[in-house]
């Protein structure tokens, strides 16, 4: 039985889906959810594929996807999960950024790390937020939309301080000026990586040295920011190769590059592929 509630009110949207049997078909083909920006709430032994990238739960965790990102669940556990989804217009990370501080962490951060995992204690409040927001999509009350957007700021809030213990470390947890260069960062790279492609070019919008950036990431233990930057265009890449029908040429002038032949050694020196080669790889694996 396929469960799920939406409250819906001039162009916005939120809703939550139990994960089962039968809704998982729904998730992984349902082009609605696409469009949407999701939040997974998975118990242990569930097998889920973000982008590239297969995670497999060992405990109850957290999944932010963006409507960006390709997401695709493989296996369920005994337990059921659930999912949260809904649209910028009920609720726009950018926009409130100074709420909840999760975008370019919980979502388009440089390292693509979707996944938190939840100790016993984090777990039940989270459990619990997710079942108020369940609660007000049954009630219908005038305070509806209000009460499940203090809800979803909750969860927000709670993840990114988890996701820094666990994805940072404890280092950055207590150097705010270190975790908000992270942040923005991150967020540089994912709006420009299509015609910036040099920490370079990152570090004059800073107004900071090159160096300077590369030693902040060497003193956090953080990869080469280079690394991070050709790391983000080669994802959009391969989402180009499998999700759309673009030639490599087509794709590599799309990504910036003006020279198709430099932009196919840099596909294979990262991937171990041609774009031509992953494409079919890959196809026969979906």
């Amino acid at each position: 039985m396929i469960i799920q509630k939406t409250f819906e009110l001039n162009y916005k949207k939120i809703g939550l889906l139990i994960v089962n049997d039968q809704s998982v078909s729904k998730i992984n083909n349902d082009t609605q959810y696409k469009s949407l920006i999701k939040i997974l709430f998975l118990p242990k032994d569930y097998t889920v594929t973000i982008d590239f990238q297969q995670y497999t739960t060992k405990q109850d965790s957290l999944f932010f996807i963006n409507t960006n990102q390709f997401l695709q669940i493989q296996n369920i556990g005994k337990d059921i999960g659930s999912l949260i989804f809904y649209n910028r217009d009920f609720y726009c990370v950018q926009i409130h950024d100074a709420e909840v501080a999760c975008d370019g962490i919980l979502f388009n951060n440089i390292y693509n790390m979707p996944m938190t995992i939840l100790n016993y204690q984090e777990n039940n409040i989270i459990e619990n937020l997710f079942k108020q927001i369940n609660d007000e999509l049954e009630l219908k009350d005038a305070s509806e939309e209000e009460m499940i957007r203090t809800c979803l700021k909750q969860i927000l809030l709670r993840a990114a301080r988890i996701w820094k213990k666990q994805q940072i470390g404890q280092e950055m947890l207590t150097q705010d000026n270190e975790m908000e260069f992270f942040r923005q960062f991150s967020l540089l790279v994912d709006i420009h990586f299509k015609e910036k492609h040099t920490v370079a070019d990152y570090a004059d919008i800073l107004h900071l040295a090159p160096k300077t950036i590369t030693h902040k990431f060497k003193k956090l233990g953080l990869a080469q920011p280079n690394d991070i930057i050709k790391d983000r265009i080669i994802l959009e890449a391969k989402r180009l190769i499998i999700h759309t029908n673009k030639t490599a040429k087509e794709i590599a002038y799309q990504l910036g590059y003006e020279d198709p032949a430099y932009f196919n050694r840099l596909f294979t020196l990262k991937t171990g592929d041609s774009p031509v080669s992953f494409r079919k790889q890959y196809s026969r694996i979906l």
